[in-house]
């Protein structure tokens, strides 16, 4: 631990700031919006202002939904691991900070494609009344997150790896 309560500084780089703006970003469109999104459906659902559309294939139509966030959880590992293993450093002389711009650049749209998981739950309970499923996938959509967004050993691999690109002269482009 460093004298601030942080995880240690790795090979000169403050691994909380390289950690932070990509996670509040995530945060922020993982947690915040999706929780405002609930909070929305459940006084909608306390109101039962929403009817099941579908009938008596609203069950089928949750499964579907859960077959396509899982599919959706499983890209957004495979495209995190593809956005972080090339060279994301331009220049020597600047390599913290393009470490920084480049996480936060890898992580975004792996971010959104997770929220977009809620977005199902959403649409179920809009489609059906039923608030317990349609938050089920936007808790799966938080818990699928919580394994994505990065961590301190996953950082110092990446500077270890970006390290490695730069000795051997491989520079984003």
């Amino acid at each position: 631990m460093s004298p601030r309560g942080g995880y240690e500084d790795f090979a000169g780089f403050d691994l909380n700031s390289l950690i932070a703006r990509p996670l509040y970003f995530g945060l922020l469109v993982n947690v915040v919006i999706p929780a405002a999104l609930l909070l929305g459906c459940s006084w909608i659902a306390t109101h039962k202002i929403v009817e099941n559309q579908l009938g008596d294939s609203a069950n089928l139509t949750f499964f579907v939904f859960c077959g396509i966030a899982l599919v959706q959880a499983g890209l957004a590992l495979w495209w995190r691991q593809r956005r972080l293993d090339g060279p994301m450093i331009r220049s020597d002389d600047t390599f913290s900070q393009d470490l920084s711009d480049g996480l936060a650049r890898a992580s975004r749209p792996i971010f959104v494609l997770i929220s977009s998981i809620s977005i199902w739950g959403y649409a179920y309970f809009l489609l059906t009344g039923r608030f317990r499923e349609g938050a089920a996938l936007a808790l799966f959509s938080f818990l699928v997150f919580q394994v994505v967004r990065p961590r301190a050993g996953a950082v110092r691999k990446l500077i270890k790896r970006q390290q490695d690109y730069v000795r051997s002269g491989m520079f984003l482009k």
